[in-house]
């Protein structure tokens, strides 16, 4: 493990260390990079969102963390324990993966595969186990029913459920919802949400983006290299201008007299007839500077509502942004 900074953290983790820690960390293959000098910290019992575009890093990441490929440079922690290769075992003790595949034994039934992994990972109280696994995701009134007769929803609870047998510190979810359908979907973001709530530190990768700003307390955008990393709201504030939308039932003839100047306004533009965008730098200064204008000039006003940008829009700004790099 080349590079690796060795006795980085004791194994004795506590409530205000980190549940990650990652400094510098690269994975080189023969010919390609899967992702290079990376840093980051996860606190205990977050939701720690990580996206970006289908080769980007995102599983490499988790494997490496999660002790199935050794790191090419740089050094982590991870659940209060070095990243080593003499530590392997000590840290898989300290938490679970549940890939995109939930990987089960269709001929068993739900109950016998969680008995089965239970019985691999050594782990004791093996019923007792598997009841409160069960319970936690809501199936203990389907651990008899064969996996093979079960939705893949349903299959990826009782992934989850088997996740959840040693009672992890930290649990990887790589794109745990892909392919549900929205009722599913719903189901599995609150499990998450109730992980969360017991103290499970959760790392989701994921592609979708509503998922991660209605799930992460903090999400980082990975393209090889961390391009971003913060709650969804800092992150909309680093990229875009604060902004207004002003609707009126007419268009106005002369918007220049009526915006400029105003508290916080700093430019305008007409989106289509009645409809204007506003970038301002407070929207508590402008909005009643505004709408105090354009009553006195007898403009009907339908709406003005703050312009927000989604973590899809910050996404995307940042990906394109890395399209255009590389075609320099």
């Amino acid at each position: 493990m080349t590079g690796v900074k060795r006795g980085a953290r004791s194994f004795a983790g506590s409530a205000d260390q980190p549940a990650i820690v990652v400094e510098g960390l690269s994975k080189r293959f023969e010919r390609r990079t899967a992702f290079e000098d990376v840093s980051f910290e996860v606190g205990r019992g977050e939701v720690f969102g990580f996206l970006g575009p289908n080769g980007a890093g995102k599983t490499t990441i988790v494997r490496t963390l999660g002790t199935l490929l050794a790191p090419s440079t740089g050094w982590a922690t991870v659940a209060g324990v070095p990243l080593l290769p003499e530590n392997g075992v000590v840290i898989r003790e300290r938490i679970s993966i549940m890939p995109e595949s939930p990987g089960l034994y269709l001929r068993l039934t739900v109950s016998e595969n969680l008995e089965c992994f239970a019985g691999l990972y050594q782990l004791d109280d093996v019923t007792q186990r598997v009841a409160r696994a069960l319970r936690a995701v809501n199936l203990l009134d389907r651990a008899g029913d064969l996996c093979s007769a079960l939705s893949k929803g349903l299959r990826q609870r009782v992934a989850l459920a088997r996740a959840l047998l040693n009672e992890p510190e930290v649990l990887f979810l790589d794109e745990p919802t892909s392919g549900l359908d929205p009722v599913a979907s719903r189901e599995v973001h609150g499990l998450i949400t109730s992980l969360r709530e017991r103290g499970v530190t959760i790392f989701l990768t994921t592609h979708r983006l509503d998922e991660a700003e209605r799930l992460c307390d903090r999400v980082a955008i990975l393209n090889t290299t961390l391009r971003l990393i913060g709650r969804p709201d800092e992150l909309r504030e680093k990229l875009f201008r604060q902004s207004l939308e002003v609707r009126t039932r007419e268009p106005l003839a002369d918007a220049a007299r009526l915006f400029e100047g105003r508290a916080a306004v700093e430019g305008w533009r007409e989106l289509s007839p009645g409809v204007y965008a506003l970038a301002v730098s407070n929207h508590d200064l402008a909005a009643p500077d505004v709408v105090r204008a354009l009553v006195a000039a007898g403009v009907d006003v339908l709406s003005i509502a703050e312009s927000r940008h989604s973590l899809e829009d910050v996404y995307l700004e940042l990906i394109d942004e890395d399209v255009e790099a590389r075609r320099r």
